[in-house]
């Protein structure tokens, strides 16, 4: 199959191209940056440059659509709208000039409010920031297109945080932290959050690739949910760090004010700090979905949240081969 990857060069879409080229399949990276590991499947560009764009979707089976901003301190805030949704616009308008009858689209479990329960698909959906508000929007452009052309096959997968080897985002950060002895616990610790070892996402992506027409929604998740305190606790058992827990807790309202202060800090002057009211209150939140309607389609997770989670800190911590070069800090 010849697929093309928007947002190929990323750290979930370099774990991607990875098992199509084990699976034989013609790849074609689309990315404003240069691919660390796949540097001659390149095709240079950006999803807001719609020429460029519909060059690339020519003659292509599928498209992954990954290309996204996604961190939390993306500045100016229109830019989420600008690529996130002007990206999904474009895409589509590329497509019906070809005969391309296959998307996949990565969207993310940000379109839920926090502290929602376990939403499932039919949840409602309530963004808590313009990224959520961003990968919403994308999702009902993509609905309405598909909707309108009969024999496509449209597959949108909501991811919670997604972590693994060569990724330096927020999951990487709080190991840092345990590693070097500095965590401190803000709340209490018993929240619970879904999360997605990489291996496991791309593996369930892979298996989407031959869905049948129609318009397919999925959350994605590695069941089950820990708990904050159990996340930490298999991570320093990891570290060989066990029985050496922090006994610094700082309570939610206390951190939640400093998040408040760094923001206002950021905007002085001008500088992205670790520390925010966003992450705060992301790192405090209940943040689960149910992953029921992907496990009905009999796909098997190669891994458990427990082996992915060691697996990253033998990979980048333990083993003495990280190479900062080599990072993203795309979570998905």
């Amino acid at each position: 199959m010849k697929v093309l990857v928007t947002g190929g060069s990323g750290f979930i879409g370099s774990r991607l191209i990875e098992g199509l080229l084990a699976s034989g399949h013609d790849v074609t990276i689309f990315d404003k940056n240069p691919s660390h590991f796949y540097p001659s499947l390149v095709c240079p560009g950006d999803v807001r440059d719609l020429g460029q764009l519909a060059a690339a979707v020519r003659g292509k089976d599928l498209i992954f659509h990954l290309a996204a901003e996604h961190r939390d301190d993306v500045s100016p805030v229109s830019l989420y709208d600008e690529v996130n949704v002007g990206g999904a616009e474009n895409l589509i308008k590329a497509l019906d000039a070809t005969s391309c009858q296959r998307v996949i689209f990565t969207s993310s479990v940000a379109v839920y409010p926090l502290n929602a329960g376990t939403p499932n698909e039919d949840s409602p959906t309530c963004p808590f920031n313009p990224y959520g508000k961003s990968k919403l929007a994308a999702e009902r452009v993509f609905k309405e297109w598909s909707g309108n052309r009969p024999g496509v096959s449209m597959t949108v997968i909501r991811p919670c945080v997604v972590f693994g080897e060569r990724n330096r985002g927020n999951v990487f950060n709080l190991f840092k932290q345990i590693s070097r002895g500095r965590f401190m616990m803000v709340g209490n610790g018993r929240n619970r959050k879904s999360m997605a070892y990489v291996g496991n996402l791309v593996a369930f992506l892979q298996s989407r690739m031959t869905a049948a027409s129609g318009w397919h929604l999925f959350n994605y998740a590695d069941k089950p949910d820990l708990s904050t305190d159990e996340i930490i606790s298999i991570t320093r058992t990891s570290f060989g760090r066990a029985g050496l827990a922090s006994r610094i807790q700082i309570p939610y309202f206390a951190g939640l004010t400093a998040g408040i202060a760094f923001d206002l800090l950021a905007r002085i002057t001008g500088r992205k700090y670790p520390i925010s009211s966003i992450r705060i209150r992301k790192f405090c939140a209940d943040t689960t979905v149910t992953a029921d309607r992907a496990d009905q389609t009999g796909f098997k997770r190669p891994f458990t949240l427990s082996q992915g989670i060691k697996r990253m800190i033998q990979s980048e911590f333990l083993s003495g081969k990280s190479d900062d070069a080599l990072f993203d800090t795309a979570g998905g």
